[in-house]
């Protein structure tokens, strides 16, 4: 009995769909992009990029590093001791953990930093968005990830950025 309601009511609302759409304004925003296509969230980025420059540094060094000792491995591998070649071998497998190691721990670096700049960018990004929804009149805003497809027109995600840039102002 409730599966023949939901299931009515179901097709109901899939046939009443195309006038309630006429009369609602849809949009289509991808906040994660509006806020870090801002220029505040740039200027963000580009200091917490310019922080994380030592690491990168050093792992960019540490991975010549490896590539000329595993070089060097192939060159003279075949003229070395057993235990010269064990020793290469282990420091190159110890210098790959290290790497991977620094990699993976500058990659949570770069998400929190990102994730910061989103927090603090948070209020600005829903006083600009509040905003639009009273002038365009949004009905509903739906994630671009929620939709399989939309047309661009919709998208105002651009919209939000340039209001954010202009606050920024």
């Amino acid at each position: 009995m409730f599966n023949k309601q939901v299931s009515t009511l179901l097709v109901a609302l899939i046939l009443a769909a195309p006038f309630a759409s006429a009369e609602m304004k849809i949009v289509v925003l991808d906040p994660v992009r509006a806020i870090l296509e801002s220029d505040e969230a740039k200027v963000l980025a580009d200091a917490a990029n310019a922080e994380m420059q030592p690491e990168q540094d050093e792992l960019r060094a540490a991975a010549e590093e490896m590539q000329a000792l595993q070089a060097k491995l192939q060159k003279d591998g075949e003229v070395m001791s057993e235990s010269e070649r064990r020793k290469a071998i282990n420091d190159l497998e110890s210098m790959q953990a290290d790497i991977q190691f620094g990699s993976q721990k500058l990659q949570k670096q770069v998400q929190d930093k990102r994730q910061e700049i989103l927090q603090a960018m948070a209020p600005k990004y829903e006083k600009v968005l509040g905003d639009l929804i009273q002038i365009d009149q949004i009905d509903l805003i739906l994630s671009p990830n929620q939709v399989q497809y939309a047309n661009a027109k919709h998208d105002i995600s651009r919209r939000v950025t340039e209001k954010l840039n202009e606050e920024a102002e």
